[in-house]
């Protein structure tokens, strides 16, 4: 009996506290219907929308240059950016441009992608020539679009993941200035690696790793400075929005209903200079970020996909390519890691069919450049470091590259 009557005034005290405060509930609800469902079906709407152009990038044969120079072009694409009305962005669903970085092998050939909007075609084309003038830039069709609408089937199978961060976005992973040789001063390019990874495919047997990014606005910096006050000892306690009041509000009426309600104690102020507080490591840390923060920066989704043939699929390709990987992880900063919300592995109930499901929506994603799940921030020399053209150190025959330099005509040619 005690227990119905204990159960009875419990559901007694949420009636009251939603006949008082159902004004605040409400428009709380409704946003988050708004935002998950409207929103997702505009923005899937206007992305459709859109026009798209696969450019191949054929590097030159005797690149001198390392990753620089494409961070150059990153730079160069940030510009891309621009500030969409109300109108816009919540009835029509405008979205920042995005652009998607691949690196492909294809039974045993490498090739560079950019999935651009035909409308930016010549911007990439331009920013390319900047940095890499001879270069070749090709407008091909979709590779994806050669291989099975769906995957798995009766003879294709397929591995995939989309990649993570291990450490919140502003820790930078090892990034290309980083790869200098101590005694020669030569850069060891860490691109070499997956180009001789994705040489050795056999026919049939192909590796995709795409970088769909979207470039930020200079204010994603804002909230991420919170991390360098919190690595220097600072307290920072931000700027509240009205979400936030509300959630505290109601948060603190269901935890009077219990226990009383707590009051924080105001913390020690520590007066200690920086310098003392902070160890060799920390400070590190600190400059790192700091550094990193201090560069412009895309959102980022990056997936890998090993697709082929059932009779040659060998998943230890999976693993030389995330050996490859491991090049980039900082254990003092940051790494990246496969995604368990998307990796394709299930295991405990209806495992086949689960697996199933999971394979074909990742190979769906990949092939309409989907930017949903997880995603991270990339500046533009971590972006650079993953995904650059490789210099003349790499020599594998899988990378078809420029043979001959573009030679323009003498400037005082006489023209008829």
């Amino acid at each position: 009996m005690n227990i119905l009557q204990e159960t009875f005034q419990i559901y007694k005290t949420f009636g009251q506290v939603f006949y008082h405060f159902w004004w605040i509930i409400f428009p709380v609800v409704f946003y988050y219907l708004f935002k998950f469902l409207w929103m997702d079906f505009v923005q899937v709407t206007w992305f459709k929308s859109l026009s798209w152009t696969m450019l191949e990038i054929i590097p030159p044969k005797d690149l001198e240059k390392g990753p620089q120079p494409m961070e150059s072009i990153y730079q160069g694409l940030v510009g891309v950016v621009v500030a969409f009305n109300v109108f816009e962005e919540f009835l029509k669903g405008a979205l920042t441009d995005v652009f998607s970085f691949e690196l492909v092998g294809i039974g045993g050939e490498v090739h560079f992608y950019i999935r651009t909007q035909t409308k930016f075609r010549n911007l990439i084309e331009a920013q390319v020539y900047a940095q890499y003038p001879d270069a070749q830039v090709v407008e091909v069709e979709d590779y994806t679009n050669s291989f099975p609408k769906v995957v798995p089937n009766k003879n294709w199978d397929l591995w995939g993941s989309d990649l993570e961060l291990v450490m919140p976005d502003p820790y930078p992973i090892r990034t290309y200035d980083k790869f200098e040789e101590s005694i020669t001063g030569t850069m060891i390019d860490p691109i070499g690696a997956f180009v001789e990874i994705m040489g050795t495919l056999p026919p049939g047997q192909n590796i995709w790793l795409q970088i769909v990014t979207r470039p930020l606005p200079e204010k994603w910096r804002e909230d991420e400075m919170k991390l360098v006050q919190k690595l220097a000892y600072r307290v920072s306690k931000g700027k509240r929005g009205f979400r936030e009041d509300i959630l505290d509000v109601l948060a603190n009426l269901f935890k009077s209903m219990s226990s009383p309600v707590e009051f924080a104690k105001a913390e020690k102020k520590d007066e200690q200079p920086l310098e003392f507080r902070l160890t060799p490591g920390e400070k590190d840390q600190l400059k790192a970020v700091e550094d990193n923060l201090g560069k412009n920066a895309f959102k980022i989704k990056m997936r890998v996909l090993y697709l082929g043939r059932k009779e040659g699929f060998d998943k230890s390709y999976v693993s030389a390519f995330f050996g490859a990987m491991r090049q980039f992880n900082d254990l003092n900063l940051n790494s990246l890691k496969p995604c368990n919300e998307s990796k394709t592995y299930a295991s405990f109930v209806a495992v086949d069919a689960r697996l199933q499901m999971r394979k074909r929506r990742i190979y769906k994603r990949y092939k309409e450049r989907d930017m949903t799940g997880k995603k991270f921030v990339f500046s533009t020399s971590e972006l650079a470091t993953v995904w650059h053209f490789p210099d003349m150190g790499i020599k594998t025959p899988a990378l078809t590259r420029v043979e001959s330099k573009k030679g323009s005509a003498p400037a005082n040619l006489p023209v008829q």
